[in-house]
């Protein structure tokens, strides 16, 4: 499998924003040799070509120090960042990308750009560790495609090694795009390998490689400069005479932030869905007065029945003790299960078990909420905890994804080898702790899980893979083949310098994409904790760390090697493109924190908020004064007090803003929409003013969700299926019918002639050709919107003059017809030869369009005859009440799910917003006594197709016309041509109802509920 890759427009931003800076540099390449003779490149390399170099060649003098300071304030203005005071050095230029929206990819972009615009050729990458250089050096490997076909050239890309000196000699005398990837520890450290580049090599013609560097006057492109630039590492870097400096991260240190030029944080690659949804599954260990007795509470199970409670306690059997998990109900004794183990006799009765909060109670009144766990544990039992929690979310994800066609990976960062493979004096390789607990937990899992609907094919597929090969350790290997604890080769970091280790981790990536069993079975992944920078696998979608988290290690690195967009089996990145507003519903990664779920997201929120900085935090009149917005027209206006003061007052009004100058769920929901509201005086200009709003770091949108929470499962009210009411509705309203249609053909026919005739309108095939040459530029913007280029002509060709329609292809038009309208040949031959010649004759002149608009007219015809003449008989066959009591129905709460009172289970699923909001209706009426969204398998069979209607309602006695109603909910988007489709299938519900319960049960259909209750209210 081959990773795919697309052009996304913040990436081409990002290095237009650096391209920019230098605008007005010429288009130059240039020589030196070794003596320093210099010249353009006009002529050939002479007798001297083995000491001759290139070089990037200098600004120009008129790119003084004001006129690129004042480049970057215009990109700075463009790009909503704040003004630099001054100039850092010659030059520094900031570029801050969020971790997994490729970042490598951008600069790499930038290098061929930079070469496109102005010659430049000689870049290097300086890099903090082994792993981001590995990783880098395969970023390279795997773009290079991608980017030669797009710019028909290759970048000549290598690793700087003391001992390979020969390739530096060919980065300075190729004339070519050429990148050198070094870590700073090759220069910057004390051992005798970085002091190489200082000294002169007899290998190296008595020359020191720092020199050879230096006279390529390279762009310095520093990946995470704050775990590179110590006050050392800066001064070294002033030693390869770099042309400028480009600085790439997520994470700048606030003091080293200079002319940034780009910015896209945390915050805007998360509202543009460019990388993962964070979830966070928790564990609290709760301090209670059951110190001695030891309960794990993994969650809470909602079924058709009672909900029951997944609990994992101590047992003692004939092997001595050990932890088995059950699912339980009300009255479950833990002390009669655990072989009567002492420490579950005071009170350790299940008296309570509540699926709204998560809860389980017992009877001596401990309270425990999902994720909790009490009693003696152990260090070890917190891990198992954490991997059973893995592969929970793990089959749950994969279970989602299946049928997408992703696979799911899960990474586990470990601190000891020890702890997932061990060695006797032999070298024989064992399991260790981690790989054993896995592997228990992961039987007891997969063995217990319950099938549902269209899960018999992900089953298969887990069943051909074996507990133990499904997982893998990828760490550091001994001269002996034995896995080992990393390096660290940056104590502080705790990062290592393994290239074997990272080396088998890139070699592996796309390896592990694949989900055949055959070729890749491993899905879950042990590795070690030092490593960490070096995963980048896109399909990570659980990250598990096995250990207590220092505060040396923050939130965003433990997250950070799950939030790239993950990949379909074509490596396909799945991303707004191809899934719209979905990314978010399957890009989700979670993370099983060994704290409580609030801790971890509480400092996970820290610490974004301290990462995007510059950003307001409040909506108010200041916002908004002094900002240049610019209206549909391209015309700038500056917002002065007065109307900044309306801007916000208007959003106030409009319920966007609260007290504290909060965004709102309002506004949001009102943007997904497309119809937030601004103030009139810029309301041409709303585009811009949204992108303001745009600016403001909101909590809660930026806070990691709960994985505990939001996914549900519908719950039966068993009280409300033996209503009498109900009873009496189910009893009107699920007998089957059949229908018979008496419609004279002959009269289908005469109709049909008669509105083709009269309605059948072609469209004649033409190309329109247009000519237009660019006129005067009068600045950037009108460049970048398309405004610089003047249409000057247009001609149209016609099937009458000079284009000809190729006669070559055949259409079987009766044929056709016949399938689209499900006629008889002899029916549509009668149709085609009774309609006028000149309207016959549009199909010569537009095939395929005369196919569709005529199967689509004959259709209408069809269903209006269907209309006149069709009528249902009652059956002595009934729809099982089974269809209404599914077990296993899934929502999630926001998405397609809502709490619900008065339906026949504890939540609504709905399809669409409409049928939300009109089930939201239907909870807050008082009239309303239950209803029930009825299942797509309540169908109506109709000449036009199966017809499932939406709601059935119970009102109260004496509130409506009807007692009984079924309602059918529409939005207001049906296209023409099926309206007449749609329209026959209501008629034949409406018939169908009329058959089956006479006036005892209406049937409406309504596009709000206000409009149900104007024609049912007496």
């Amino acid at each position: 499998m081959k990773l795919q890759f697309k052009h996304q427009k913040f990436q081409a931003d990002a290095a237009k924003a650096v391209v920019d800076v230098f605008a007005g540099q010429p288009f130059l390449t240039s020589f030196y040799t070794m003596e320093k003779r210099e010249g353009y490149v006009q002529h050939s390399i002479n007798e001297e070509e083995e000491s001759i170099g290139w070089r990037n060649q200098p600004l120009v003098p008129e790119l003084t120090d004001g006129v690129i300071l004042e480049h970057i304030h215009k990109i700075q203005r463009v790009n909503q960042i704040a003004f630099s005071p001054k100039l850092e050095g010659r030059y520094n230029l900031t570029i801050e990308m969020e971790t997994g929206v490729g970042k490598t990819y951008t600069y790499i972009k930038t290098m061929y750009e930079l070469n496109r615009h102005y010659g430049w050729s000689k870049f290097i990458v300086v890099v903090p560790s082994v792993a981001i250089r590995e990783g880098v050096y395969q970023s390279f490997q795997v773009t290079q495609e991608h980017f030669a076909e797009e710019y028909n050239q290759k970048i000549r890309f290598f690793i700087y090694n003391s001992a390979r000196l020969t390739e530096l000699d060919r980065f300075a005398s190729d004339s070519a795009i050429n990148v050198m990837i070094i870590n700073a520890q090759a220069f910057n450290a004390r051992g005798k390998d970085a002091r190489r580049i200082y000294m002169k090599q007899d290998t190296f013609r008595s020359r020191r490689p720092i020199d050879r560097i230096a006279r390529t006057n390279p762009i310095l492109i520093i990946d995470e400069p704050q775990s590179v630039e110590g006050k050392q590492t800066k001064e070294r870097l002033k030693e390869f005479n770099p042309l400028f400096t480009l600085r790439y991260s997520a994470t700048h240190k606030a003091d080293s932030i200079y002319n940034m030029v780009y910015r896209l944080d945390a915050m805007e690659a998360y509202n543009k869905k460019l990388v993962k949804k964070i979830a966070v599954k928790g564990i609290t260990e709760s301090g209670t007065s059951a110190t001695e007795s030891y309960v794990y509470l993994e969650g809470i199970n909602l079924s058709r029945k009672d909900p029951t409670a997944t609990l994992q306690f101590d047992c003692r059997g004939a092997s001595g003790l050990r932890k088995i998990s059950r699912n339980v109900n009300v009255g479950y004794s833990l002390y009669e299960n655990s072989g009567h183990m002492e420490e579950y006799k005071d009170g350790f009765v299940v008296s309570a078990i509540d699926g709204r909060d998560d809860s389980v109670e017992f009877l001596n009144g401990i309270r425990l909420y999902a994720g909790d766990v009490i009693g003696r544990v152990s260090e070890a039992q917190i891990r198992r905890i954490q991997i059973r929690e893995t592969i929970l979310s793990h089959i749950e994800r994969e279970r989602q994804m299946f049928h997408k066609g992703i696979k799911v990976l899960s990474l586990f960062f470990i601190d000891e080898v020890a702890h997932y493979r061990q060695y006797n004096e032999a070298g024989n390789p064992s399991n260790g702790m981690f790989a054993d607990m896995f592997e228990e937990e992961y039987r007891d899992i997969t063995e217990n899980l319950q099938l549902e609907l269209g899960d018999e094919d992900y089953l298969e597929y887990l069943s051909a893979i074996r507990p133990e090969d499904t997982h893998a350790g990828y760490f550091s290997v001994d001269k002996k083949g034995k896995l080992t604890d990393s390096r660290l080769g940056d104590r502080k970091e705790r990062t290592s310098d393994d290239t074997d280790a990272y080396d088998l981790i890139m070699k592996n990536k796309e390896l592990l994409l694949e989900r055949n069993p055959k070729v890749s079975p491993v899905r879950f992944i042990f590795s070690h904790s030092a490593l960490r920078e070096g995963w980048d696998n896109p399909n990570v979608f659980q990250i598990c760390t096995l250990k207590q988290s220092s505060s040396e290690v923050r939130k965003r690195q433990e997250v950070g090697r799950g939030l790239r967009l993950c990949v379909n089996q074509d490596g396909e990145r799945m991303d707004v493109g191809m899934l719209g507003d979905e990314v978010h519903n399957v890009n989700v990664l979670t993370v099983i924190a060994s704290e409580s779920y609030d801790s971890f997201a509480k400092g996970l929120q820290s610490e974004l908020a301290e990462a995007v900085r510059d950003r307001p935090r409040v909506v108010n009149a200041e916002l908004f004064k002094g900002k240049v917005i610019r209206d549909v027209g391209g015309n700038e206006q500056v917002i002065d007090a007065e109307t900044a003061q309306a801007i916000y007052f208007d959003l106030v009004v409009n319920g966007y803003v609260n007290k504290k100058g909060g965004l709102t769920d309002q506004y949001y929901e009102a943007k997904a929409n497309g119809a937030v509201q601004v103030a009139e005086e810029v309301a041409d200009s709303a585009a811009a003013i949204l992108k303001i709003l745009d600016a403001v770091y909101d909590e809660k949108q930026m806070a990691p969700e709960d994985a505990r929470k939001g996914n549900v499962v519908l719950k039966l009210d068993e009280r409300k299926i033996q209503l009498p009411e109900f009873r009496e509705l189910w009893e009107k309203i699920s007998a089957r019918s059949v229908y018979r249609v008496d419609f004279d053909t002959d009269e289908l026919i005469r109709q049909s002639i008669f509105t083709l005739n009269g309605r059948l309108r072609v469209p004649k095939l033409f190309f329109r050709v247009e000519a237009g040459e660019m006129k005067e530029i009068r600045s950037k913007e009108e460049l970048k919107e398309g405004a610089s280029f003047e249409k000057k002509k247009s001609s149209t060709y016609g099937t009458k003059d000079q284009l000809r329609i190729n006669n070559s292809v055949k259409y079987d038009l009766v044929g056709k017809l016949v399938e689209e309208t499900d006629l008889t040949r002899k029916a549509v031959i009668a149709i085609l030869t009774g309609i006028e010649k000149k309207v016959f004759d549009q199909f010569k002149e537009n095939p395929e369009e005369f196919l569709i608009r005529a199967a689509a007219l004959i259709n209408e015809e069809k269903a209006a005859a269907v209309i006149r003449h069709i009528t249902y008989r009652k059956l002595d066959k009934r729809y099982d009440e089974a269809i209404l009591t599914m077990q296993g129905m899934k929502g999630r709460l926001g998405l397609n799910a809502m709490k619900a009172e008065k339906h026949l289970y504890d939540h609504v699923l709905y399809d669409s917003t409409n049928e939300r909001d009109f089930a939201a209706e239907l909870e807050a009426d008082d009239q309303v006594l239950m209803y029930v969204k009825l299942p797509k398998r309540f169908t109506i069979s109709t000449p036009v197709g199966r017809y499932s209607p939406d709601w059935a309602i119970i009102f109260r006695p004496g509130m409506a016309k009807y007692r009984f109603l079924v309602a059918e909910t529409k939005g207001a988007g049906t296209p023409m041509q099926l309206r007449m489709i749609e329209e026959s299938k209501v008629h034949c519900a409406r018939v169908h109802f009329q058959a089956i319960c006479g006036d005892s049960v209406a049937y409406e259909v309504v596009d709000s509920y206000q409009a149900l209750l104007d024609k049912v209210m007496g």
